[in-house]
C-alpha cells in the first residue's frame, strides 16, 4: 500500500491575518499573534503575549483546506499540584 502523500501549502498573507482573527475570538485574547516561520511557508508561529506556544499547519486533502494547531506543554510550566 503506497505511502499517503502529504499535501502542504503554502499560508498566505490573508490566510495568516484570518488565522489570527479566529484564534483571538476563539480564545478571547487580543495578546495572540501569529508571524511566519523562516524556510517553512506551510506554518505559522503563535505567539501569547510575546511568548511562543505553538504553530499551525496548514493543509490540504481531497481540495478541503484545513489549519492544525499544535502547542507543546512542558511538565515544568504545569503548575503544581
Amino acid at each position: 500500500m503506497p505511502a499517503l502523500a502529504e499535501n502542504k501549502m503554502e499560508i498566505t498573507p490573508d490566510e495568516l491575518i484570518r488565522i489570527q482573527a479566529y484564534l483571538r475570538s476563539k480564545f478571547g485574547n487580543e495578546g495572540l499573534a501569529v508571524r511566519p516561520r523562516a524556510q517553512t511557508p506551510d506554518s505559522i508561529e503563535v505567539i501569547l503575549n510575546g511568548e511562543f506556544i505553538g504553530v499551525v499547519y496548514k493543509d490540504e486533502d481531497e481540495g478541503e483546506v484545513s489549519y492544525d494547531f499544535n502547542m507543546a506543554i512542558l511538565d515544568i510550566d504545569l503548575p503544581e499540584k
